[in-house]
């Protein structure tokens, strides 16, 4: 009996370090052990980790906050003034660690080959759009435009895979959501692009009383 419980001990702790081979980067460790997030993203990206994106999971689409996507129409005369402006918006990607996924890049990459797999439709990581406008903008105010891209999140799990133990190890896994534009129309949602306009501030009506801005409009850039 001894000798079976022996024998069953050195089996239990074959298994225990061959499990080992396999962790994740969020496991108990000690930090010489443990590598971080950046480090193994920064290794993905540089291609000296062989990594891929698995299981990924498209979230619905929804709409983004406005931002202001056109220089700014200062109306300092005394009727409305009505002028077309240009707009260009180019809108990226970001993940869990607010670091962006560059275009082009190993990272959006390996995700987009993930989700093609998956969904049979591609993803990009950036989306860049132009356009003009006309705008209206009332006596005392200043006018721009604005534009919210719909935007998709795909979260996954990346795994590592090192031709030598790194950190001890062959496999290292990490969790990841990124957030990034999605195509116009993806799951009934639409962007949009919208003129806003407000009130000058003091400041900016004194300077509609100076020199070749009194009376007129004027442009300042974004």
């Amino acid at each position: 009996m001894n000798g079976l419980l022996r024998r069953g001990t050195r089996l239990l702790t074959a298994t225990v370090a061959a499990c080992g081979i396999v962790a994740t980067a969020t496991s108990a460790a000690t930090a010489d052990e443990q590598p971080t997030r950046e480090l193994l993203r920064a290794d993905c990206e540089s291609g000296l980790g062989k990594c891929s994106f698995n299981s990924p999971q498209l979230g619905e689409a929804y709409l983004g906050g406005f931002r202001q996507v056109s220089d700014s129409l200062y109306n300092c005369s005394s009727s409305d003034a009505t002028q077309s402006m240009t707009w260009s918006d180019t809108v990226g990607s970001t993940d869990s660690l607010g670091v962006s996924v560059t275009a082009g890049g190993k990272i959006a990459g390996i995700v987009d080959l993930s989700v093609t797999a998956t969904y049979s439709h591609s993803w990009t990581s950036t989306h860049a759009e132009s356009s003009s406008l006309n705008m209206t903008v009332k006596p005392g105010e200043v006018g721009w435009i604005s534009r919210a891209q719909v935007m998709q999140q795909v979260s996954g799990t990346w795994q590592t895979h090192y031709d030598s133990p790194k950190w001890d190890h062959y496999y290292w896994f990490f969790d990841d959501t990124i957030t990034g534009p999605a195509a116009n129309g993806t799951d009934g949602k639409s962007n949009a692009v919208v003129v806003k306009s407000r009130t000058m501030t003091p400041a900016e009506k004194k300077s509609c009383s100076a020199g070749a801005h009194a009376g007129r409009t004027f442009v300042q850039h974004r």
